[in-house]
């Protein structure tokens, strides 16, 4: 098995996991939910949504089998928030406001550059990812997007800029087709440490 396809492996396994404790995560208080099977990441929604997002996109390196069971952890997920629009609303929007407070922190940290934070930039970005399907998802009917979260982010990605060099594709090059650079210019390339 290719480094890829056990990579995708892994979320897929991730992603039934996480669909399964969808519902139950909802209801809770709870921002960061403790996966009842060991050994994974903890449950959020934008942590399930890029996870998805991108083996929908690249479904297609999955045996047939595999398909089946992503198709089942989708179904899962989207039975999970029938009836939920506000639960799922207030939930999408608390994590963007928390993501948005751990991707400033990493933005700021970029300016010291003894931290050499740039070289840890494949591992943070996921941040930037969870955003941007949070933001996503939550453009789709019916639920609405605090519009304040996008000034926000506008601002962010001008802070990344100021660091940014154009370059590589910043994960697995299988994965290139989840992420065109048109829309996910933040994964093709990596920022520098402060000036």
């Amino acid at each position: 098995m290719t480094a890829t396809n056990k990579k995708l492996r892994r979320d897929l396994k991730i992603v039934e996991a996480m669909a399964s404790e969808m519902d139950e995560y909802l209801r809770s208080q709870t921002l960061f939910w403790p996966m009842t099977k060991g050994n994974l990441p903890r449950l959020t929604v934008g942590g399930y949504l890029m996870r998805q997002h991108r083996l929908m996109a690249l479904k297609d390196l999955l045996d047939e089998a595999d398909q089946e069971r992503l198709r089942k952890a989708v179904k899962t997920f989207d039975e999970a928030l029938i009836e939920k629009v506000v639960l799922f609303e207030e939930r999408a929007h608390q994590e963007l406001h928390a993501r948005l407070r751990q991707w400033g922190e990493y933005l700021k940290e970029l300016h010291d550059q003894s931290l050499g934070m740039g070289d840890y930039y494949p591992s943070h970005v996921q941040t930037r990812a969870m955003i941007a399907v949070l933001i996503h998802k939550m453009h789709e009917p019916p639920y609405k997007l605090d519009t304040r979260i996008l000034d926000q982010l506008k601002v962010y990605d001008n802070v990344l800029r100021n660091y940014w060099e154009p370059g590589e594709f910043t994960w697995p090059e299988a994965w290139i087709p989840a992420y065109p650079e048109d829309e996910y210019w933040w994964l093709y390339g990596k920022p520098h440490s402060g000036r």
